[in-house]
């Protein structure tokens, strides 16, 4: 018991007489420290109260009985106990806390490369649990991401709705993928390997805003979504989630966990996506929706060691079938013809990651990772067969020195293999054409300090040397700064960094095969470079009426130099790559707000960015990137029915759209997007401790971008004359490229959840 309720008991024995009534009290804490203003209430009744500041809490005039007391609050799984009150007396009862990983105070690895709290990260991260994507089921990773504020998955083709993620504004290769914090999808699988992430899999994802190159390497030039896998320990014994939609979609996750021995165990994860319906609402002969048939398996095993070192390996497999095209499309009639257009992507992929600490006294782990991607694509009559295979291996080393000074340092090797059917792979010489895959070796070495300079605030810098076999040497230093007040209420980052990337036009810019503008290579490209800032600003607030609220916001700034911007406008007939002899710049402000409440929870979140390039002091919005975005999660449980409702959604202000207008022609469709909300909602019933069923209806709104459309037109263009041989000069043609948010309309959904 702890000391100061065993006084309480004491203070109420003494006082019975006195009173003659019957009292609760106890503590709420948290690995042995108090968690002030917790919510401690009883069930089915008016009594509760929020614990002080030393987390006590006194509940007066409890009627003699049973019942079940619940203690909640922010950063903190909510814990329930039995209690039995007598007619009179006093009766201790006291809460110890597991932390939450959808709040406040859980685990990040993703700014440091090691576990911290996230309160204590000098690096400010976004965390986000299975729990708040469940409030709006979606089949895959990429899709989930969309009621995440300051990310937002782009569409990138109208017709097989290939798509990337944005963060705060800037394009998906600017963004790097990690699953486990291995560079898993990058490159070639950027566009397509979200897709087939098995969501049973999922712990947590964590959102880096702003370079993280320091520790990650290239591609980590705006952001990093590090995907982390569930431990082997915490996976369920067995759970499945399978819904689908009126629409016609069916998405089925199954996942179990499964001992050789008492050293080694493992679980195995299971997706499939399957949609095979030719929608067609607008009319325009294409399918509104891309068909999928997809399956991913993944894989994990935890090996135990002595002295609790760390052997993980894991694997996933990929296959996946996509079409979008003319509705009357024949797979084996019409694939790469020029008499029916289609867009068919097969990708087959596979990979394997895993963590192992050497046995020695110090503290060295070797990571490493592999993966191949395949991908056999036609675009109409247009060819794209791809391959790329990487191999990744890092040690890492991580010693603590006088209290003070937390070092972690290594040395990473990346190579990189691609090949493909495009003049990205071809030599110069047009007499005697020949094929030249790409092999890119990435040695680098790092090395961070995190100094204490106090209790309350630590200085973390950081530097990272890598060497491109392609493009020389490369140097990406950071500073981060954290100060937070002695009860923790406040925390204020400062972070400053840098970021680099080697870009491959065919591999990250899906205009460039689908589109039917020529692309133009204008010179060499050289890497992108950026410079961040940013400042974070997090209070938490703990209110006498039980509510807890968390208050996120950020103030970012980035700078790119040799940006790489696809020019539409010079030549409505081409795109045109090449390096930018100016700056681009990212800068905005965002900002998250948490509430909990007995009942009621809510995240929303708004993000104010402007996203520009500017040439010979000539300024220009960047195409297809929003100023304003707004989302929100919010979340109301029925305790007695064991009901929960859902309503999630986002928001965004118009963007500039790729058009084909020029001196002599006039695009028809509008250059500028409108404003568009895409809103859904969900009920979920539990049925006792092992299942729930939930549905609801997505798009409520019922919007799409051909709505917004002049009448008689096509955001397609021309879908008479895909291939271009009969349209007159001067007309619209057929351009997928055209595309700023999801085509498919409003849609039912049911499924259900086991778990044990």
């Amino acid at each position: 018991m702890h000391p100061i309720s065993l006084i309480l008991l004491v203070f109420g024995l003494f006082s019975f007489p006195a009173f003659s009534q019957s009292n609760l009290v106890g503590t709420v804490s948290s690995e042995g420290e108090p968690v002030p203003f917790s919510s401690v209430i009883i069930k089915n009744s008016r009594l509760g109260t929020a614990a002080d500041v030393e987390g006590y809490f006194f509940i007066q005039n409890v009627p003699a009985g049973t019942y079940k007391v619940v203690a909640s609050s922010l950063g903190f799984l909510s814990e329930q106990k039995e209690v039995t009150i007598p007619t009179s007396g006093m009766v201790v009862l006291d809460f110890e806390f597991e932390k939450d990983v959808a709040m406040i105070n859980e685990v990040v690895v993703s700014g440091t490369m090691k576990e911290v709290s996230k309160l204590e990260s000098a690096v400010p991260i976004e965390v986000y649990s299975p729990l708040f994507f469940k409030a709006n089921p979606t089949p895959s990773v990429c899709e989930a991401l969309q009621i995440v504020n300051g990310v937002r998955p782009q569409i990138n083709c109208s017709v097989c709705n290939t798509g990337d993620i944005h963060i705060n504004g800037l394009e998906g290769p600017y963004t790097m993928v990690l699953i486990d914090g291995m560079p898993i999808v990058s490159g070639l699988s950027t566009v397509y390997g979200l897709n087939g992430i098995p969501q049973s899999l999922l712990e947590r994802i964590e959102v880096v805003k702003g370079p993280a190159s320091t520790l990650y390497g290239s591609e980590a030039v705006g952001g990093l979504i590090n995907i982390i896998t569930k431990k082997t320990v915490n996976a369920p014994a067995f759970s499945a989630d399978i819904f689908g939609t009126s629409w016609g979609e069916l998405n089925v996750d199954v996942a179990s966990k499964f001992s050789l021995n008492e050293n080694i165990e493992a679980f195995i994860g299971v997706n499939h996506f399957k949609f095979d319906e030719r929608v067609d609402n607008d009319g325009d002969n294409f399918t509104d929706m891309t068909l999928q048939d997809r399956t991913s398996i993944f894989n994990k095993w935890n090996f135990k060691r002595k002295e609790g070192r760390v052997f993980t390996l894991a694997g996933r497999m990929v296959s996946e079938d996509r079409f979008g095209g003319d509705v009357e499309w024949d797979e084996e009639i019409h694939r790469g013809g020029d008499e029916v257009y289609g867009e068919s992507i097969y990708t087959d992929r596979w990979e394997v990651f895993g963590t192992y600490e050497l046995p020695m006294k110090e503290h060295v782990l070797f990571q490493f990772s592999a993966n191949s991607h395949g991908q056999n694509s036609v675009y109409g009559d247009i060819e794209y067969i791809a391959d790329q295979k990487v191999g990744f291996g890092q040690l890492v080393w991580d010693k603590e020195i006088r209290e003070s000074h937390n070092l972690l340092g290594g040395f990473t090797m990346r190579y990189t293999y691609y090949d493909d059917n495009t003049p990205a792979t071809a030599t110069a010489d047009t007499v005697h054409p020949r094929n030249l895959p790409t092999h890119t070796y990435l040695p680098g070495i790092f090395l961070q300090d995190e100094i204490a300079l106090h209790e309350n605030s630590k200085l973390l810098l950081g530097i990272r040397y890598d060497n491109n076999s392609l493009h020389g040497h490369i140097f990406t230093p950071r500073v981060n700064y954290k100060w937070s007040s002695p009860n923790k209420l406040h925390t204020l980052r400062v972070s400053f960094g840098t970021g680099y990337r080697v870009a491959n036009v065919f591999t990250e810019d899906h205009a460039a095969l689908t589109s039917a503008r020529e692309v133009i290579i204008a010179s060499e490209l050289f890497p992108e470079r950026s410079i961040n800032s940013n400042l974070n600003y997090v209070r938490n607030i703990y209110t006498r009426n039980n509510a807890l609220v968390n208050i996120d916001a950020s103030v970012f700034y980035t700078h790119f130099d040799n940006k790489i911007i696809p020019d539409y406008d010079t030549n409505p007939n081409q795109i045109i790559y090449d390096n930018l002899d100016g700056k681009g710049v990212s800068q905005g402000i965002s900002i998250n707000l948490d509430v909990v409440m007995s009942t009621l929870k809510f995240r929303v979140g708004a993000t104010l960015m402007d996203v520009f390039t500017e040439n010979d002091s000539v300024r220009e919005r960047q195409e297809l990137t929003e100023q304003f975005s707004g989302t929100w999660s919010i979340g109301y449980n029925i305790d007695k029915a064991d009901i929960e409702l859902n309503y999630t959604g986002n928001v965004y202000s118009p963007m500039e759209l790729p058009t084909m207008s020029d001196g002599d022609f006039i695009d028809p469709r509008p250059a500028q997007s409108p404003w568009y909300s895409i809103q859904n909602i969900q009920l979920t019933k539990k049925i006792g401790d092992d299942f729930e069923c939930f549905g609801g209806v997505k798009n409520l709104l019922d919007w799409t971008p051909w709505k917004t459309l002049p009448e008689g037109v096509s955001y397609l263009g021309n879908t008479l004359d895909p291939f271009q041989q009969n349209t007159p000069e001067g007309e619209l043609v057929f351009d997928p490229a055209y595309v700023f948010g999801p085509n498919q309309g409003i849609r039912g959904f049911i499924g259900l959840r086991y778990n044990i």
